[in-house]
């Protein structure tokens, strides 16, 4: 698929690149501001195939801020440990220390479940963007989970035993199922609350529906914890198969965007001892565009 000349001396290519959705841009520089009708345009690719890629792309913070407000406002995440010093709009994800050295652990232990970005918020996650800025020898893949095709994957009996139940999202709660050493502070619990979200959610521009659940979802409302922790286990499970899963394996300077509404996604491991992975993030928080 090709469109017409967008900016001067751009054409831009979609190449599809996962089974059933995940899709490269090819023909396009981030660091070049983008104009309405060229954005339009995204928007849809994006909304079609849930996953963006664009390959070598040099570009510094401010540029890759400038290229995410077009998404919306960006999130400050209340983590603020992994804030750049200077923009708490922009995360820098690192298993390196303040000195350049291996810090022994993971640069985002809770990057090592699977979760949507923002659902632990009320203000829930639009778009991530993540940039791969240095990578592992190996590892360090981003596991994605198609939640529209999970949700037609159901049987018509679980979809009816879905439908109208509420989750309880607690980042605290999923910090807690990873190896990180630094847990929430008590200000951190204060400012990201438990909230409820259902667990089918229908999509704002698509109208298409999905589950919505991953591990920062604590328990059901209105069932025992043991039985709405064990139905979350199920369905993350069955969201989680071969046939719902997009690898993408990182190459430098790739900038990949996801949208949270339609995907779930987890990182996997590597060498975070003596290898080295750095990454620049920000989210979008606005529901609609």
């Amino acid at each position: 698929m090709q469109s017409s000349s967008l900016r001067k001396s751009e054409t831009l290519e979609i190449r599809p690149i996962g089974a059933t959705y995940a899709a490269e841009i090819i023909g396009l520089d981030l660091a070049i501001p983008l104009g309405d009708d060229l954005f339009r345009t995204l928007y849809q690719l994006f909304l079609q195939h849930k996953i963006l890629v664009f390959r070598d792309q040099v570009f510094d913070d401010d540029a890759h801020s400038q290229f995410a407000r077009h998404w919306g406002k960006l999130q400050v995440h209340v983590l603020n440990q992994y804030h750049k010093a200077t923009n708490p709009e922009i995360i820098y994800l690192s298993n390196l220390d303040r000195d350049g050295t291996p810090k022994g652990e993971h640069p985002d232990p809770g990057a090592a479940i699977w979760h949507t970005d923002g659902s632990w918020a009320k203000e829930r996650a639009l778009a991530t963007m993540l940039y791969g800025m240095v990578l592992p020898k190996s590892g360090g893949d981003t596991l994605f989970a198609d939640m529209v095709a999970a949700y037609d994957g159901l049987s018509a009996m679980m979809k009816q035993k879905l439908d109208g139940l509420i989750a309880v999202h607690n980042l605290d709660y999923s910090r807690s199922l990873t190896t990180a050493r630094q847990q929430m502070t008590e200000a951190q619990k204060r400012a990201a609350p438990p909230v409820e979200h259902s667990v089918i959610r229908i999509h704002p521009d698509t109208g298409r529906k999905a589950i919505y659940l991953g591990q920062h979802a604590s328990h059901i409302v209105g069932m025992p914890i043991d039985e709405g922790r064990a139905l979350i286990s199920e369905i993350n499970a069955h969201s989680t198969q071969a046939q719902y899963l997009y690898v993408h394996r990182w190459q430098p300077r790739d900038f990949v965007m996801w949208d949270n509404r339609q995907v779930m996604h987890k990182a996997t491991d590597f060498d975070w001892i003596n290898d080295v992975r750095t990454m620049r993030r920000t989210t979008t928080v606005r529901e609609k565009i």
